[in-house]
């Protein structure tokens, strides 16, 4: 019979006990703490020196103060202006041009700023050229000067289409202010109704 531990007449719960006696496994050796392998994993990394300090801004927040009465009341009126609720005052454009010869009273513009005169002839210059415009305008003026004519109106366009903008517009107020200034008491731009930015009123001599 082999020696098996087993013992003659031995009880079921007597073997169990002493069994139970003895490793059933041998111990495995002690493990490292997680400190020890995270060392030993980190062990050949190199610090980055750059990387110590990474710079970081702050988003710059910004408060839009609330807008102030005046300026409320200036985004309604351009509202209104850009919708055409409001007509535009053309004498606060930069497309508007006056003059009066210096030889007058400014109370001749103002009335003809106003309309009081009434317009007896007009010359339309749209399609001219430099040239034929002045040649024009000269022939129109001496004629009206022979008829006793006093209110012109002067068709010159607004140059919009043009790359170079309203040059005939241009040579024209220093035409009436220069070459044909014997001819002129006063110019200015003329109504809504009557053109508006792209003409004007020239009161003559008489």
């Amino acid at each position: 019979m082999s020696n098996s531990g087993y013992r003659p007449f031995e009880s079921l719960k007597a073997l169990k006990s002493r069994l139970s006696e003895k490793p059933l496994t041998e111990k495995l050796p002690p493990s490292e703490d997680d400190e020890e392998l995270f060392e030993r994993a980190m062990a050949k990394v190199k610090e980055i020196r750059e990387f110590r300090e990474i710079p970081y801004q702050s988003p710059r927040v910004t408060v839009k103060p609330a807008l102030a009465a005046t300026e409320r009341e200036a985004l309604k009126r351009l509202r209104e202006l850009v919708d055409g609720r409001v007509p535009i005052e053309l004498s606060k454009t930069q497309e508007y041009v006056e003059w009066i010869n210096p030889t007058y009273k400014k109370e001749y513009l103002t009335l003809l700023q106003a309309g009081r005169l009434s317009v007896q002839d007009f010359l339309d210059l749209h399609g001219y050229s430099k040239v034929e415009a002045f040649e024009a305008l000269r022939d129109f003026l001496k004629q009206a000067n022979l008829k006793g004519i006093r209110c012109v109106k002067i068709i010159h366009g607004r140059g919009l289409r043009s790359v170079k903008g309203p040059v005939l517009k241009k040579a024209l107020c220093r035409w009436l202010e220069r070459e044909f200034r014997k001819y002129v008491v006063a110019y200015t731009t003329a109504r809504r109704q009557d053109g508006g930015l792209g003409a004007v009123y020239v009161l003559l001599r008489i």
